[in-house]
C-alpha cells in the first residue's frame, strides 16, 4: 500500500473522528469542515512523503528540513489551532507578538481534534487520560493566551477524570449552550 494511500487513510479517519466529537457536542458545521486543507496539495503532498503513521508528518518534516511546511500552512487556515489566533501587539511585548484569546467553539473543536489524534496514534491502547499526557508534554506553549490554556487545560483534566460522556454532556449544557 502506498505512504499516499495509507496517509489519505489516516487523515480522513482522524477527521471521521473530530466529526463525531463535535456532532456530540452540537458543532455540526465545524465537523465537517474540520481540517479540509489537510487534502491540499500543500498540505497533503508533504503528509505522504513523510508518513510513518505513528506521528505526524510534520513532525518528520521540521526534523529534516528545520520547519515544516505543511504545518504553517495549516496553522494558517484553520482557527482550531491556538497558533492561528497570534498577532502582532501594539504594546511593546517581547518578540512583538501577542496571542488573542480563541473563541469557546474553536476550543472545543482544538479539544476533539487531540483527542482525535491520540485515538489515531494510540489505536485501541488510548484512554481519555492520553490528550492531557500529551498536552502536559508540552505545557509551556509558547504562545497561547491565558484564557484559552485555562480552558483547554480545565477540559482535558475532565476528560481524563470523568471521560468522554460527562465531558461532552458539560460542553454542550454549560459550553455551548448559547455559542452559535
Amino acid at each position: 500500500m502506498s505512504k499516499a494511500w495509507k496517509h489519505f487513510k489516516t487523515i480522513t479517519y482522524h477527521k471521521y473522528l473530530v466529526a463525531q466529537g463535535c456532532f456530540k457536542v452540537g458543532l455540526y458545521k465545524q465537523g465537517i469542515l474540520h481540517d479540509l486543507s489537510k487534502y491540499s496539495p500543500a498540505e497533503f503532498l508533504v503528509g505522504a512523503r513523510y508518513y510513518q503513521g505513528d506521528r505526524s508528518p510534520n513532525n518528520a518534516e521540521r526534523e529534516d528540513i528545520g520547519y515544516s511546511s505543511a504545518w504553517l500552512h495549516h496553522k494558517g487556515r484553520n482557527k482550531h489551532h491556538y497558533e492561528y489566533w497570534i498577532d502582532y501587539s501594539s504594546k511593546g511585548i517581547a518578540g512583538g507578538m501577542a496571542p488573542a484569546p480563541m473563541p469557546a467553539k474553536y476550543v472545543i473543536e482544538m479539544l476533539m481534534d487531540r483527542i482525535a489524534a491520540c485515538k489515531v496514534y494510540h489505536g485501541d491502547a488510548y484512554t481519555d487520560k492520553d490528550p492531557l499526557a500529551y498536552f502536559e508534554q508540552g505545557k509551556e506553549l509558547p504562545i497561547i493566551h491565558k484564557k484559552t490554556k485555562k480552558q483547554l487545560e480545565f477540559l482535558l483534566r475532565m476528560l481524563a477524570d470523568k471521560g468522554e460522556d460527562y465531558t461532552f454532556r458539560y460542553i454542550r449544557k454549560r459550553i455551548l449552550k448559547n455559542v452559535k
